[in-house]
């Protein structure tokens, strides 16, 4: 056995650690599978306000025949609710398999969430390298509070939250498939994988980030390091191999594959798999406006602006990659199909935290190995691979509208002045703007945090309801007096729909005709994808629209201002991302004006 091999006090704290962690587990209770009929209710309620009264009435006669007794329905909802019961969660694997790993768009842009982070007091190399030491050590520190479960609980409201995503947050990555992803965790709480990634000048190089003795380096051994690393990069690297990893999934699973085939890229691609994080080095970017840099730093996050630019720095199946420039700009891409926002904030709380106290550590006296640069070996196969990937990214950045801002008339403590939910009160304010840009509402997915439940990962809340629609068409019309209803939000129902559907797939059945009904295409392509990512800093997140022809639209409340991104296409005619947002500045200050009315 191998616990009688540990010594017996570490064995001891071993065997105490996975018991809390256990004790912690079973605190929070197994996701529940919500009542047929009350979803089946909510769907058609989410469709008034977006079909007309005939379509509207087609659709109710086949969702009722779908739910009613001894219907098709009631079997999967009964095959649902026995899976729930032998399962750790009925829905999250199915939804991580469904939404992310069978996807098949590029990770890039359209899969992959970035978080901008505010500017740093640096303008050169030599500051980049400095923050670069802390922000590693600080992750370090975070990490090893995940491994000696030593990271407390999170709670909501009182109830305990699931905390199982946090150690698959290292030492992780996602694997290119031909049909489908998979993802790999390296990370193990005793023997883990000891390095990380450092990309510079699209340079791959492995950095070992702990002592023999299993301690993790200091500031000033890592600053040490990257220093070194920095002097073997001088140059721009001709193949930056990391764009491949930006290609539709199908491509790149196929590129991958013959990647392997050499022993020299095997070896380099699992190193960077297999690393607990990867740092890129961005070289300094354009200097432009003050107006449009936030804009351009979450485009550099986002996906590197372009094979000009940085975004052969990036390794975009890696779970976690922190990126600093030499100009003070920093932030987050990570892959979604592992992380979600708030573990995600937590560990960037951490890490601002660190990064706020002096370095007392002193390096020991001992020399450091070199670190390891990774080579590639680059047939005309790969080379070709290459080119087109580069050239199908630079086509998709320069397809995406970005447009970030800082709208500074209030923040959250107004709205919760006026006995309102902020994250509600933006809603409708952005529902609002939709409108008077488009003159309609459409299908609209807010993103809910469902780790209340074990295993637990996201669902949609539906924004738009007939109150909201109500609201909307009157809040311009001034023979209309109305006062809004904020919290009309309606709970998710996406993820039991999507259970009932696999269920049936997986049963080897037809797919039910509620599924193949034009409405439920309708009430499923999210023109308007919204995101709220609370945080303790100025930081902004964004990524791409769901739909060629939607928004992206993401808000981080503060207490007096509120930060905005919003992502559209270009190559949609009807959609503008700069329109959108000037709209929503308008709308804010519309709703203000209906609360607090000036004289």
């Amino acid at each position: 056995m191998i616990l009688e091999r540990i010594p017996p006090r570490i064995c001891s704290l071993f065997m105490l650690k996975a018991a809390l962690r256990q004790a912690h587990s079973s605190s929070v209770r197994p996701q529940p599978v919500p009542p047929l009929l009350q979803t089946l209710q909510r769907y058609l309620t989410a469709l008034e306000p977006l079909l007309p009264p005939e379509e509207l009435e087609h659709t109710r006669g086949i969702v009722q025949k779908f739910g009613c007794p001894g219907g098709l329905g009631e079997n999967l909802q009964r095959e649902l609710i026995k899976r729930a019961e032998h399962s750790h969660n009925w829905i999250s694997d199915w939804w991580v398999q469904w939404a992310y790993l069978e996807c098949r768009q590029p990770l890039a842009v359209h899969s992959n969430p970035a978080i901008s982070l505010p500017k740093r007091d640096f303008t050169d190399w030599r500051g980049q390298l400095v923050f670069a030491s802390k922000l590693i050590a600080g992750l370090l520190d975070f990490k090893a509070q995940v491994d000696s479960g030593r990271l407390g609980v999170e709670y909501m409201r009182g109830q305990p939250l699931c905390m199982e995503l946090f150690p698959q947050l290292f030492s992780s990555c996602r694997i290119p498939g031909p049909k489908h992803d998979h993802v790999i965790h390296y990370g193990r709480p005793r023997r883990g994988p000891a390095h990380i990634t450092v990309v510079r000048n699209y340079q791959f190089f492995q950095l070992d980030v702990y002592n023999s003795d299993g301690t993790p380096l200091t500031e000033s051994q890592i600053h040490a390091q990257l220093l070194r690393i920095r002097s073997q990069s001088w140059k721009t690297d001709k193949q930056p191999m990391g764009i491949l990893t930006s290609e539709h999934r199908h491509t790149w699973g196929q590129a991958y594959t013959r990647l392997l085939r050499d022993k020299i890229n095997k070896e380099s691609v699992r190193l960077i798999e297999k690393s607990i994080f990867t740092l890129c080095l961005d070289s300094p970017v354009m200097r432009i406006s003050d107006e449009k840099y936030s804009s351009r730093m979450a485009a550099q996050i986002l996906h590197g602006g372009g094979t000009f630019s940085n975004s052969g720095n990036r390794w975009f199946d890696k779970t976690l990659q922190f990126v600093v420039g030499e100009d003070g700009s920093w932030g987050l891409l990570y892959e979604h199909a592992t992380a979600e926002g708030p573990p995600i904030a937590t560990l960037l709380d951490h890490v601002l935290d660190y990064c706020k106290k002096p370095d007392r550590m002193r390096a020991p006296l001992i020399p450091l190995p070199m670190p390891k640069k990774l080579y590639f070996y680059i047939n005309s196969e790969i080379k070709w691979d290459l080119e087109m990937a580069k050239q199908n990214l630079d086509i998709l950045i320069n397809d995406l509208d970005i447009k970030c801002f800082n709208f500074q008339r209030f923040g959250k403590d107004l709205v919760k002045q006026l006995k309102l939910s902020p994250n509600s009160f933006i809603q409708v304010a952005i529902q609002l703007a939709y409108y008077r840009v488009h003159s309609e509402v459409c299908a609209a997915c807010d993103i809910a945090s469902l780790r209340m439940f074990r295993g637990g990962r996201t669902d949609y809340i539906r924004s738009p309801t007939n109150q909201m629609l109500s609201f909307i068409r009157a809040f311009d019309d001034d023979a209309v007096s109305i006062r809004i209803y904020v919290d009309c939000i309606m709970s998710g129902i996406d993820r039991h729909l999507l259970g009932l559907k696999l269920q049936a797939i997986e049963e080897g059945l037809s797919v039910p005709r509620i599924f193949m009904d034009t409405a439920y295409g309708l009430a499923t392509h999210w023109k308007l994808r919204t995101g709220q990512v609370p945080a303790n800093t100025d930081s902004v997140m964004c990524f791409g629209p769901l739909v060629p022809d939607g928004y992206a639209v993401c808000y981080n409340p503060q207490q007096d201002h509120v930060h905005f991104s919003i992502t559209a296409f270009n190559c949609c005619e009807e959609t503008n991302a700069e329109k959108l947002a000037l709209t929503l500045e308008r709308s804010l200050h519309d709703l203000q004006e209906l609360f607090q009315p000036t004289v």
